[in-house]
């Protein structure tokens, strides 16, 4: 009978066991067992990623019965398709899928997720810039990014928060109050046209202000004007607050003259401020500056287990796909590679005092003949993932649970 069998010395599961998981076995037989593991205490996984495979043309690890036999994209397609459907009956609601893809499979991985989550659930294609200079080799251009997919299990429920603190910059609220903080101008007009006071009647009203002083106010005061929000081109507007709103906030708007097609007028601002938990949203390009290199991601093996893995993913990655989910959320990557995605965890744990449950899946696929890894003692990849695992884990005084597939 299979199962999942776990290390005699792993600690006991519970509030205080293992939040750092390792499962050595084919993805496609571990799968659907993983629900059994101790450590999930019947949670649902909030948060896959996964770096499958590269088809790069020169075959492909997990060639199995799933792939023979057809054409070089169906084959890896189809090697994929169960492994996808079985971590999406492994996911919350609210979950989401991150998968990094290069040029070779991108247009192929997003149909099968289509066919997988729902074109519905698709969420966003990003570009990750990870190799600053480009591949040299090759006759063309010198590529320097990857992708990474986004699907929501059910978009209607997706937990994802497409936002972060470390996108905000000082740069962009420029003005200065006497009290020291910062901030910026937004107009209190609704600068969509389909918000008019037709469709928005509410919020078609007057305030009035004082352009010398800045003041504003919902009622007529000394030195006043009236004003109602207007377009560009005088077509009449509405505001993006409730009148209860603007009474409510004054101090958060400010009288302006301007200068608009029209020629000079007066109108309301909103003082947006900044502060310590501002968040801005996430972009669709991340640059290595952003979320490490290559280059990054090697040194970081090597300095827990050695210069033993060709093209990791960096830690800086994961951590910013990690940060769109509540600091409690478990954590899969069932091709786990290094390690990456639980070292990162672990680090973003430390950081935020958060406590993730993370669980890294790897076949005990060899090691090539010759290589460092080889060298280093390593027969398996899997051995890497795990002592990676267990490395970093030991710098924070925490444990390894692990697993082995026994069929």
């Amino acid at each position: 009978m299979a199962e999942l069998r776990p290390d005699p010395g792993n600690p006991p599961a519970g509030p205080d066991g293992a939040r750092t998981v390792f499962v050595e076995g084919d993805n496609l037989d571990v799968l659907p067992l993983l629900p059994k593991l101790p450590e999930l205490g019947g949670r649902e996984v909030d948060l896959v990623y996964i770096d499958p495979p590269y088809n790069t043309g020169n075959g492909f690890a997990y060639a199995d019965k799933q792939g023979y036999g057809r054409g070089r994209h169906e084959a890896w397609t189809g090697m994929l398709r169960p492994r996808l459907e079985a971590a999406r009956d492994l996911m919350a609601p609210g979950g989401a899928l991150f998968a990094s893809i290069d040029d070779n499979e991108v247009a192929h991985l997003r149909l099968l997720l289509d066919e997988v989550f729902g074109e519905r659930n698709f969420v966003a294609q990003v570009v990750v810039n990870l190799n600053a200079k480009g591949r040299q080799l090759g006759p063309f251009f010198a590529t320097n990014h990857e992708y990474l997919l986004v699907y929501a299990r059910s978009l209607a429920d997706c937990a994802l928060d497409p936002t972060s603190t470390h996108e905000v910059s000082e740069l962009d609220f420029p003005q200065v109050h006497d009290d020291g903080r910062r901030f910026r101008h937004l107009p209190l007009r609704n600068t969509n046209k389909k918000s008019n006071p037709e469709t928005c009647r509410t919020l078609a009203y007057p305030l009035y202000g004082d352009p010398v002083t800045g003041r504003v106010g919902v009622q007529a005061f000394e030195g006043a004007r009236e004003i109602w929000p207007v377009f560009g081109d005088g077509a009449p507007a509405v505001w993006r607050w409730s009148v209860a709103l603007a009474a409510e906030r004054p101090d958060d708007l400010v009288c302006r003259t301007i200068r608009g097609r029209l020629g000079e007028r007066v109108d309301i601002f909103q003082r947006d401020w900044l502060h310590p938990d501002r968040r801005k949203k996430l972009r669709t390009i991340w640059t290595h500056d952003e979320v490490g290199s290559t280059d990054t991601a090697v040194a970081e093996v090597k300095a827990l287990v050695g210069k033993v893995f060709e093209s990791p993913k960096p830690t800086g990655l994961l951590r910013r796909i990690l940060e769109t989910y509540p600091p409690d959320a478990v954590v899969l990557d069932f091709y786990a590679g290094s390690g990456t995605t639980g070292h990162a965890a672990l680090l973003a744990d430390a950081a935020d005092g958060g406590s993730r449950l993370s669980i890294s899946v790897n076949a005990p696929e060899p090691t090539r003949a010759g290589s460092p890894a080889r060298a280093a003692g390593f027969e398996r990849v899997s051995e890497i993932t795990e002592a990676r695992l267990r490395a970093a884990a030991a710098t924070y005084g925490a444990g390894v649970a692990a697993y082995r597939f026994v069929g």
